[in-house]
């Protein structure tokens, strides 16, 4: 176990991401039934490997994630002892609010859904959707989530999002205990090494989500041609050629790389990694176990693209 910055959380290095779960076959490019989404969760609480949830009031049509994973819970009489369980915050789907009195509300229906009275963990998610200044305005987004953690509903914040620079600014308010953002830290992109160094120096918990970089690093990027959910020019899908050559020579998958270069990573309390079946859970597990030799991360590191390509680019 770890210990998640200063929150006394006490974590796995791997936390299982269940936006996959809510069967989102625009994004993923496939389909996961109820039944399947439940097993998978019932996987992680059964296998003993991973004692760490993460998913958001928004992964799904009617916060399909969270009801399925509710359903697993009340098939176990509530959260099993601990497991950690992480949610967020999002805007209404519909009018795309994103007030303080909807933070209340996103809570509300998230602890209705999963069968809960409080979140251990509880993130503002994708606060780039508004100004920074509207989410640390009185009565907005982040005092609304102070309130929450005072009432008990919450027992501990975080921030999780992607632009780096936002992050840190969200952090200097004091306010954050975690921070989480995804596609940053990965073989071909090292945007947010400096802010996760930072972080966990000053005692903020650090999550890494998206070590796959969306899919091209572990399915190749022949079948998954997108990096972070966008199109890029050739340059991520050359370096992922050449670092899966290399991964090759060195025996070794270049998933399992993909998930060991975010695990041993000294500043990074655990990564994210989503799954949707129970077989990928094990999976998950075997590629955190696969014996890597020295000589490739030197090679790997070789091949990462110039910081000018990556999706925040450094000053």
């Amino acid at each position: 176990m770890i210990s998640l910055g200063s929150t006394g959380l006490q974590v796995t290095a791997l936390c299982v991401g269940t936006s996959p779960l809510a069967s989102m076959p625009g994004l993923y490019g496939y389909e996961v039934s109820e039944r399947q989404a439940v097993e998978t969760v019932d996987a992680v609480f059964a296998g003993g490997a991973i004692n760490f949830v993460d998913t958001s009031n928004g992964y799904g049509e009617d916060g399909s994630a969270e009801r399925r994973i509710g359903l697993a819970l009340r098939g176990r009489g509530g959260l099993p002892p601990g497991v950690v369980l992480a949610t967020k915050v999002d805007p209404d789907p519909h009018t795309g609010d994103f007030s303080g009195k909807r933070v209340r509300q996103s809570l509300e229906e998230s602890l209705e859904r999963l069968g809960l009275d409080r979140v251990q963990l509880l993130h503002l998610h994708d606060p780039e959707r508004i100004s920074f200044a509207e989410g640390t305005a009185p009565g907005g987004p982040v005092a609304t989530l102070a309130e929450l953690k005072r009432e008990g509903l919450a027992e501990h914040l975080g921030v999780a999002g992607g632009p780096v620079e936002l992050m840190r600014q969200y952090l200097d308010t004091g306010v954050f205990e975690v921070v989480l953002t995804h596609n940053r830290y990965t073989l071909l992109d090292r945007s947010a090494e400096k802010l996760f160094r930072d972080a966990s120096a000053r005692g903020i918990g650090v999550l890494n989500a998206a070590p796959y970089g969306g899919g091209m690093l572990a399915k190749g990027p022949e079948k998954q041609q997108k990096y972070a959910y966008g199109r890029r020019d050739d340059t991520f899908a050359d370096a992922a050629v050449a670092m899966r050559d290399a991964a090759s020579r060195a025996g070794v998958p270049l998933a399992a790389a993909a998930l060991q270069f975010s695990l041993r990573a000294p500043f990074i309390h655990s990564t994210v990694v989503g799954v949707s079946s129970p077989e990928r859970v094990a999976g998950t597990v075997a590629l955190a176990e696969t014996p890597i030799p020295d000589s490739l991360w030197a090679e790997l590191d070789a091949l990462t693209p110039d910081p000018n390509y990556w999706l925040d680019p450094p000053a």
